[in-house]
């Protein structure tokens, strides 16, 4: 059954494809043989989240501005998976914006230590899902960090300005349930988490 849902892709045109985002648009011959389109798609570096607690429990969470939304926002610490060198053209593309899961738990353990200084050796997989089925093909990798120890200080990129929060349970409730924890897969993080325990 789940073949004959299945549309087929007629054309599909770049229309911005550089080290960033492939955007496309595409045509797409549907089941019961009608065309539809434009139909608008995109890939960009899958990404990992890191759900990370301290020694005391209390969840590491940042601080930044959010620039589709223009407002500054709490979320977990979270980052790009850096495997670009691996693909053999210089821009994305569908193909090579899926990591392993390799691939991903390094750059967890490196985005947490960059965005807060804290690391740890306790990282647990909770989760890799698609970002956006309906419009992308990149995937978020989601993990746990427990134990985690301050260690070093930020080491941001030069576009990067991040304020680092210490939260107990309750209030990182408070900022989910309040309104200011804006990034749904940040909330699914959350619940992956507490099922976790």
């Amino acid at each position: 059954m789940s073949d004959s849902l299945r549309w087929e892709l007629i054309k599909e045109t770049h229309l911005v494809q550089d080290a960033w985002i492939d955007f496309r648009t595409n045509i797409y011959r549907l089941p019961n043989g009608a065309e539809i389109g434009p139909v608008y798609n995109y890939s960009k570096h899958s990404f990992v989240i890191i759900v990370a607690t301290d020694t005391q429990g209390r969840f590491i969470c940042v601080r930044q501005y959010r620039h589709g939304i223009d407002e500054i926002t709490t979320e977990f610490p979270a980052g790009g998976i850096e495997y670009r060198q691996k693909s053999d053209v210089p821009y994305i593309t569908a193909q090579n914006t899926i990591a392993s899961e390799e691939d991903a738990l390094h750059a967890a353990k490196r985005e947490l230590e960059e965005e807060t200084g804290y690391v740890s050796d306790n990282f647990i997989h909770l989760l890799t899902i698609p970002a956006n089925a309906t419009l992308a093909s990149n995937n978020v990798h989601i993990y746990a960090a427990t134990g985690c120890e301050k260690k070093t200080s930020q080491h941001l990129d030069d576009t990067e300005f991040l304020g680092v929060l210490l939260l107990s349970e309750e209030e990182l409730k408070e900022h989910i349930f309040g309104g200011d924890f804006k990034q749904a897969h940040h909330v699914l993080a959350w619940y992956m988490y507490r099922d976790m325990k």
